[in-house]
């Protein structure tokens, strides 16, 4: 089977963090309080933290527009998800008192998380079989980077948040599988290797709180 246009455009790895997040700020958080934790937070822990927070939107933006165009459960059930994660990271970044911005939806800072938008929103008008595939694919890239992320850090809260979003999105993974599959048709890993997605996908349900 042909893959759709979008898993062929997406670039292999999406692993530059940028650092010009740092200059981002929110009106959100006026009210930040100003007591940190007593582990330090190193400028690549920053940008990562930025650059998550961006990437949990991008899945959260994409799903509800996606279930606004099919209705399908997972969208429906995911995007909630994905709210979380975002809440999750946002939390890591007041903790930190760390200045960001959240756009409105379909809009990023991150070049490389619009150009993913507005690809994965062309595609997914296409039909509900691409739809499908666009949410395997943001879960693919979502567990790969996270973990990228997990290994470059010493911070242990950082590790534990990013650990819990990492386990969600197995368990996303699985459900969009396990929905292509129901369709009749397959998904090909196209950042994790097949035998991290075997393991995956051939796991259970997890509980990730």
């Amino acid at each position: 089977m042909r893959k759709p246009l979008f898993i062929r455009a997406i670039p292999v790895l999406i692993l530059a963090i940028s650092l010009a997040f740092l200059s981002a700020c929110s009106d959100n958080n006026d009210d930040i309080n100003d007591d940190t934790t007593n582990q330090t937070l190193t400028e690549a822990d920053k940008a990562a933290s930025l650059f998550m927070l961006e990437e949990e939107k991008l899945a959260r933006d994409t799903y509800a527009y996606l279930d606004n165009l099919w209705s399908v459960n997972q969208f429906a059930n995911i995007k909630n998800s994905e709210q979380t994660h975002m809440d999750s990271v946002e939390g890591l970044l007041i903790q930190y008192n760390i200045k960001y911005t959240i756009l409105p939806f379909g809009e990023f800072v991150n070049q490389d998380m619009q150009n993913l938008y507005n690809q994965f929103v062309i595609d997914g008008a296409i039909s509900q079989a691409n739809a499908l595939q666009i949410g395997a694919t943001i879960e693919d890239l979502d567990i790969v980077d996270l973990e990228t992320n997990i290994n470059a850090t010493n911070n242990t809260e950082i590790i534990s948040v990013f650990g819990r979003l990492q386990c969600g999105s197995r368990n996303h993974l699985r459900s969009f599988v396990s929905a292509i599959e129901n369709s009749g048709s397959t998904y090909e890993p196209q950042f994790l290797t097949q035998e991290e997605f075997d393991s995956i996908t051939n796991d259970s349900h997890e509980q990730c709180n």
